[in-house]
């Protein structure tokens, strides 16, 4: 039999060796509270109220040169907001995902829905496309997408060239730590990768020269309803 060791074997033998010199008191997982580092001991909880996240998330998510209109909570107002942004942007046509609400639309556009799933071509050839969301997190401008309910596939909202986003108060988080906890339970059941947003998509060239839209959106409209 020969004596070399199989990838497996190589793998597990380096794994003992680098846990070699931990003792076996050590914890199995890190703990925060036991932890010296100042680092450690940075905030999970925030004692911000509703109304101050709220504001907070609309003055970040328009720091990105993400434009925020606010409307009140009813459907119909919602469906008024949508209207604006449309008439704003000379929108005709804005995709959606199949279990997005008709009581958010207003009239007189083409609505094509991603049931069955839309072609590539069909998506680009969209004047936009206009979701909900899985949450929003204030400290950061950030809207969070995990493809549950109005928000479809992540392709939606990466080929066309304006995301229209519904954010309803109810949602913002103050902190990231918070909104990752809020989210814990549907990443756990449903396996889905969370999106972070934080405004168009954009990055900068060897010149440090701004460009949007290179690896999504060019522009972001979001709505923020409550």
């Amino acid at each position: 039999m020969s004596s070399a060791l199989s990838a497996r074997e190589e793998i597990l033998a380096r794994v003992r060796a680098g846990l070699g010199d931990v003792s076996a008191g050590e914890a199995a997982a890190w703990d925060a509270s036991n932890d010296a580092d100042p680092a450690a001991a940075y905030a999970r909880q925030t004692d911000m109220d509703a109304g101050d996240a709220t504001a907070l998330f609309a003055e970040r998510c328009g720091s990105y040169r993400a434009n925020v209109i606010a409307c009140d909570d009813s459907d119909a107002a919602i469906a008024g907001a949508i209207a604006e942004i449309c008439d704003r942007n000379a929108v005709r046509s804005l995709v959606l995902p199949a279990d997005l609400p008709a009581s958010w639309l207003p009239e007189g556009l083409e609505w094509l829905r991603d049931d069955p799933p839309l072609a590539l071509d069909v998506l680009d050839g969209a004047d936009g496309v206009l979701t909900g969301c899985a949450g929003a997190i204030a400290n950061t401008g950030t809207i969070v997408l995990d493809s549950g309910w109005a928000q479809g596939r992540r392709v939606l909202t990466l080929v066309p060239d304006l995301h229209i986003c519904v954010v309803r108060s109810t949602q913002i988080h103050a902190a990231v730590p918070e909104a990752m906890r809020a989210l814990g339970a549907s990443v756990a059941a449903n396996r889905a990768p969370i999106t972070l947003i934080s405004g168009p998509s954009a990055t900068s060239d060897i010149e440090l020269n701004r460009v949007e839209g290179v690896h999504g959106p060019r522009r972001l409209e979001v709505v923020l309803a409550g």
